[in-house]
């Protein structure tokens, strides 16, 4: 009989001694998943600014060469002489040249400005003079110093 009671305290022991242990082991619980989701990052556009171009018209004893260019707002036409006579670049209408700026040849020269699409003289072979063109139009010109040579800016 003692043999048999100390079996059943050993038992007893035992399983008080599992119960212990087992309610406070740490208990393995499993690791979340964390999912990640790319996500496009925005990225900023680059604005740009138009770089201005720059045209060239030559003159010729023959006359402008092209007679019609096509350009943008803050474009530049270089109009180059390379005649035997003097070119004097200005818009129409002769000779008061009065289109684009509004205002006439007395108005509007000497141009310090640089708005009125008049070279304001004559310059000899070899010389060139830009403009760059603010305005959109069609706008035609002609040599001051020689009237039946003209030409056309379009302006877009």
């Amino acid at each position: 009989m003692i043999k048999w009671l100390i079996a059943i305290i050993v038992v007893i022991v035992g399983g008080v001694i599992l119960f212990t242990y087992k309610g406070t082991s740490p208990s393995v619980s499993p690791t979340p998943t964390i999912s990640i989701t790319p996500t496009e990052t925005p990225t900023a556009t680059p604005t740009t600014t138009p770089t201005p171009t720059n045209v060239t018209v030559t003159y010729t004893d023959s006359g402008y060469s092209p007679k019609s260019v096509t350009i943008k707002v803050g474009d530049s036409v270089t109009f180059a002489n390379n005649s035997s006579r003097n070119m004097w670049t200005a818009s129409g209408v002769h000779p008061t040249h009065t289109a684009y700026s509004g205002t006439s040849l007395s108005q509007h020269c000497p141009d310090t400005a640089e708005v009125a699409f008049d070279e304001c003289k004559g310059e000899a072979a070899g010389t060139s003079w830009t403009f760059i063109f603010t305005k959109t139009g069609t706008w035609g010109y002609h040599n001051h110093s020689r009237s039946s040579d003209m030409g056309t800016v379009i302006v877009q």
